[in-house]
């Protein structure tokens, strides 16, 4: 694991023990500091019996602890952790700070850390694919994959790739990235922040931990965006700042299978310009592009059967990452996504893709959202009220023409009908494959008649 002697003799409390809160403890027990840890379930706290204090740190004095490290998701601006602890003077924290405080400690190596609303679990994987294409040690956390302080140390010349959310951002105070990358800002997560203006900022916060001699990329696609590349420029030495739009890779993409759509190719864009200022060549990135197999979840081939493709897009949770989902399949010649939708909606609009309603053959409704979505494609578009997502995919399995696309793209949660969107896009999957084997029943599936 990433541990640190910098914990030592330190008292700390963990509050939430999955995954990410357990590997801390761990770290922090490593590096010798006393621990406090706590969570509602029973089954963590019995698995640290006798190695740790047990005790909820709202209910504890607080009186010298050097932090209280905290879940991403204990929203900091309602959780009554936030105010206990800033009246006793002590941090509140994430173990992404735990892994910058260790830093020091470590072999040398570099480290990046990639945020944004929409598109950064992708764009972290495919930094991390080409370095691992190019030989370079590297290792993959924060936000996707395993928690980075349960890994082992890189040797000497590795990298670090951190997908970074705004919560992760928000506990963190002292990560000074070699690369830091922010794709885009929609608005989202809007219950955490004093609006739109205070999601933006924390997404901000990333580059003002940033030394001037520090290299910082961003997307060139939504105002906000732009504006904190400005401010960044003016802050950080000339020539370590990029901004990049993609068209120079534009007649590359066909290359790329995983990474059609024109949100893709600014994933890529922003992949090569980190992978360039770590110092990388084309004749090191250009075959990892052709080579990268996409995400589960993110604009994944499913299957492609009687010249129809199954493409799986369930970690498009809200309007602004479906857009660039639907503007990936333009006409040719004629319209030809089957567009599967629905869920819990996070609004009561689909603006974001109104733009790209031209390249929609036919929707098909579900969940919550349905009635309210058919009512609002209704004017644009052939709209079947499914309800069931095992009714959609049939729906739009026999109306689809070879050439055209299936496409599951909810623009919503999936909590009305799923544990998660991994549970959504899976049953999407298993319900395509069993309809397009020999058998063809998906009487087993669960939601399937």
């Amino acid at each position: 694991m990433i541990t640190t002697t910098a914990f030592s003799g330190k008292r700390y409390a963990v509050l939430g023990l999955a995954r990410s809160g357990m590997a801390a403890v761990e770290s922090l027990l490593a590096g010798g500091a006393e621990v406090t840890a706590w969570d509602s379930r029973e089954e963590p706290r019995r698995a640290l019996e006798g190695r740790v204090e047990l005790a909820d740190p709202l209910n504890i004095d607080l009186t010298g602890y050097a932090g209280i490290v905290v879940s991403p998701g204990v929203p900091l601006n309602t959780h009554p952790i936030a105010r206990v602890a800033e009246a006793a003077g002590v941090p509140v924290i994430g173990d992404i700070e735990l892994f910058a405080l260790a830093r020091p400690q470590l072999p040398p190596h570099r480290v990046v850390g990639i945020t944004g609303t929409n598109g950064k679990s992708t764009c972290t994987a495919l930094v991390h694919h080409i370095l691992q294409s190019a030989a370079l040690p590297c290792r993959m956390g924060g936000n996707i994959g395993l928690p980075i302080l349960g890994a082992n140390p890189l040797d000497a010349g590795g990298v670090y790739v951190l997908e970074l959310s705004s919560y992760q951002i928000d506990l963190t105070h002292s990560l000074h990235c070699e690369v830091a990358a922010l794709l885009n800002i929609t608005p989202d997560h809007l219950d955490r922040y004093d609006g739109f203006a205070g999601y933006a900022a924390s997404k901000a916060r990333l580059f003002a931990m940033q030394r001037p001699d520090q290299v910082a990329v961003f997307g060139m696609g939504d105002d906000e965006t732009r504006a904190i590349a400005m401010r960044e420029a003016a802050r950080h030495e000339a020539g370590r700042v990029q901004s990049v739009d993609g068209q120079d890779l534009l007649a590359l993409q066909a290359e790329w299978p995983s990474l059609q759509g024109p949100h893709n190719l600014q994933n890529a864009a922003v992949a090569v310009a980190i992978a360039e200022a770590l110092g990388l060549t084309p004749a090191q990135w250009k075959p990892a592009l052709a080579s990268f197999r996409g995400l589960p979840h993110r604009m994944e081939r499913v299957a492609e059967a009687n010249g129809v493709l199954f493409i799986n897009d369930s970690k498009a949770t809200n309007p602004a990452s479906t857009a660039p989902a639907l503007a990936a399949f333009p006409p040719h010649p004629s319209r030809r996504v089957h567009w599967i939708l629905g869920g819990l909606p996070k609004g009561d609009d689909l603006d974001e893709c109104a733009p790209f309603f031209g390249n929609v053959a036919a929707a098909y409704t579900i969940g919550d959202a349905g009635p309210l979505f058919a009512d609002l494609l209704g004017p644009y578009m052939p709209v079947t009220r499914s309800e069931m997502l095992c009714e959609a995919i049939q729906q739009a399995m026999a109306a689809a023409k070879p050439g055209d696309v299936v496409l599951l793209s909810p623009a919503c949660a999936s909590f009305d009908q799923f544990r998660d969107y991994e549970a959504r896009g899976d049953t999407f999957r298993q319900i395509v494959q069993t309809l397009l084997s020999p058998e063809g029943s998906t009487a087993a599936i669960p939601g399937c008649a």
